[in-house]
């Protein structure tokens, strides 16, 4: 079964894309296409980066200034992003030797804002897959208006099910969006297509073992946000089974809560601020990012 997307540059024929596979996979992209938090957008307005990630780094309050200034808010917005990019720009510091001549893949690439800056950073061709329609026209959209489209492109499909070729890809990721799928089946998919010796590197949020159980907060969070937040534990025992080899991990909750901390404080609140700060405070959320070797 298929349907129609208009995410094509004019001028060419409509793209047939998949339907969504299960009603769970209809939900989130039902979700993701009506999605259009100010947090968001006002975000990227910033420099045209438009990511859905959060940030990590230290927040240069020199740079924010008195909050009772005018341009308090404004500054504000643009310290977030600073913060988000930051985190974008750590991930693809993981991604290994990257060239102009390879593939990369985003899974779950959102309005495609990681996308644009890895084909600045390596010069490389980027393929973004996510399962909303106006996420996919949005990116590819700005790939046009920045002159990048034949090196950067967002498609809608299944980030399980792929059109990927066999080890035709020299590097992956999936940053903050592997808690909307089965981590067997996501990990499986980017074994296949990621060339031997490829690299792999998420970072995402994931309840701790050591509370025993997800916590309350990060209950919140999974209804916020419609999705199912894996355990760290869950992340290496599907990567070794599929043929992947973590070879670093950090512990970025400390490096994120700044951010939270801050967020919290503007006015693009969205109501879950309260539960990512109490639940990385108390030990029971953690943020990570994994790095591993395709073997």
């Amino acid at each position: 079964m298929t349907t129609e997307t208009t995410s094509a540059a004019p001028g060419t024929a409509t793209a047939k894309i998949p339907a969504p596979a299960t009603a769970y996979q209809e939900d989130i992209a039902r979700y993701w296409n009506s999605e259009a938090r100010p947090v968001n957008l006002r975000l990227g307005d910033v420099d045209g980066l438009y990511h859905h990630h959060y940030g990590i780094g230290d927040v240069d309050h020199a740079a924010l200034g008195d909050p009772a200034h005018s341009e308090y808010e404004k500054k504000l917005i643009a310290e977030l992003h600073r913060l988000e990019s930051a985190q974008a720009e750590f991930l693809m510091d993981h991604l290994g030797a990257v060239g102009p001549g390879d593939t990369l893949v985003d899974a779950g690439c959102g309005r495609g804002g990681s996308m644009v800056m890895a084909h600045r950073r390596f010069g490389c061709k980027v393929e973004g897959v996510t399962l909303s329609t106006t996420q996919a026209e949005f990116g590819n959209r700005r790939a046009r208006e920045l002159r990048i489209e034949d090196h950067v492109r967002s498609r809608v499909c299944n980030m399980l099910d792929t059109p990927f070729d066999k080890g035709s890809i020299a590097a992956s990721w999936n940053n903050e969006s592997t808690m909307y799928v089965d981590l067997h089946d996501l990990f499986a998919e980017h074994s296949r297509f990621l060339k031997v010796g490829g690299r792999y590197v998420t970072i995402t949020g994931c309840w701790n073992p050591r509370y025993g159980q997800p916590s309350k907060w990060v209950s919140q969070i999974n209804a916020h946000f419609e999705c199912n937040i894996h355990s760290r534990r869950e992340y290496l025992r599907a990567m070794a089974d599929n043929r992947l080899v973590p070879h670093t991990i950090v512990d970025l909750t400390a490096d994120t809560l700044p951010y939270w901390e801050l967020r919290a404080t503007s006015s693009l609140v969205t109501g879950i601020e309260e539960a990512f700060i109490e639940s990385y405070r108390d030990g029971s959320f953690q943020y990570v990012m994994i790095a591993a070797d395709r073997v």
